[in-house]
């Protein structure tokens, strides 16, 4: 069947009632025009317009016709329109912005799969402490960040959630009865405090609790030195369960009494916000998180 030209150029004349000014519109001859209009005649076997002295009006199979065609370019412009649209959201740079744990862990296989999916988006991995995230949103340096226990106020995309394990060599009194342990208790001993470069760690939410922790050792940023020096003797700890190998040798990792978790969402900067590539990544998780994100 005729080409798009045809369709576009037989709606225009329908519009216009004129050949030559329809003939204006699609790019063509007043004598182009009225031989593709002849062919489309000839085609469909079947007048499409009565020709008048200086005008031309629809026949009646012609009316029928026209509102066929007007409903197919119209369902083109669309499908073109959201192929555009689909360009826009798969190619471009998303500048995403972690602490180091959320990247070594928590991030890789869900953005090795994105990567595939979408090859033409480039990340950006920006790794810093859990403040300096916050402080490259503001900034708008990073378009999404992942940031803990988010405020209720702020829009934020959930991710996980990770439970606070008390750890403890393996010889100590705490791990031989391998029962919950309280927070205050905890405290209360040689401690090797782990931050994971997180301002989110033991000493904050011991604050936030109301405890003291009374006997801090060392203070490390690094989960696996902490891990080491809680097996050495020097102190116990508390840390992330997803930071604790299950395997790890010399360990005991102990829930608390009254369990503390901590929560991983993503949150956009103002012009992250309304980017077509970061809400095709929010998307993206919202099909393959265990739990959706919600926006």
């Amino acid at each position: 069947m005729q080409n798009l030209l045809h369709w576009r150029l037989l709606v225009a004349v329908a519009d216009s009632g004129k050949i030559t000014l329809a003939a204006n519109q699609c790019g063509m001859t007043q004598s182009g025009a009225s031989q593709a209009i002849a062919q489309l005649e000839d085609a469909l076997n079947t007048p499409l317009f009565v020709r008048l002295p200086h005008s031309v009006t629809l026949t009646q199979s012609g009316e029928r016709i026209v509102a066929h065609a007007r409903t197919m370019l119209a369902e083109l412009d669309a499908i073109q329109s959201y192929a555009l649209q689909a360009k826009s959201a798969h190619s471009g740079k998303i500048r995403l912005a972690s602490f180091p744990s959320a990247f070594a862990l928590l991030l890789p296989p869900l953005l090795r799969k994105f990567r595939r999916r979408y090859p033409a988006i480039e990340l950006v991995q920006l790794e810093g402490t859990d403040r300096e995230v916050e402080n490259w949103l503001a900034l708008e340096t990073a378009d999404v960040g992942v940031v803990l226990n988010p405020k209720g106020e702020r829009q934020s995309y959930p991710l996980g959630e990770d439970l606070w394990l008390a750890v403890t060599a393996s010889a100590h009194p705490l791990a031989r009865g391998r029962q919950p342990v309280d927070f205050r208790v905890l405290a209360g001993l040689p401690f090797v405090l782990a931050t994971g470069g997180c301002s989110l760690n033991a000493q904050l939410l011991a604050q936030q609790a109301g405890i003291t922790l009374a006997d801090v050792r060392v203070t490390v940023s690094d989960w696996n030195t902490a891990l080491t020096l809680v097996r050495e003797g020097v102190g116990v700890s508390l840390m992330p369960a997803s930071v604790i190998p299950t395997d790890a040798a010399g360990i005991c990792a102990l829930p608390l009494s009254v369990p503390l978790y901590r929560y991983f969402s993503l949150v956009c900067s103002f012009t992250g916000a309304s980017s077509a590539p970061v809400q095709t990544l929010l998307d993206y998780l919202r099909d393959h998180l265990p739990q959706p994100v919600s926006s």
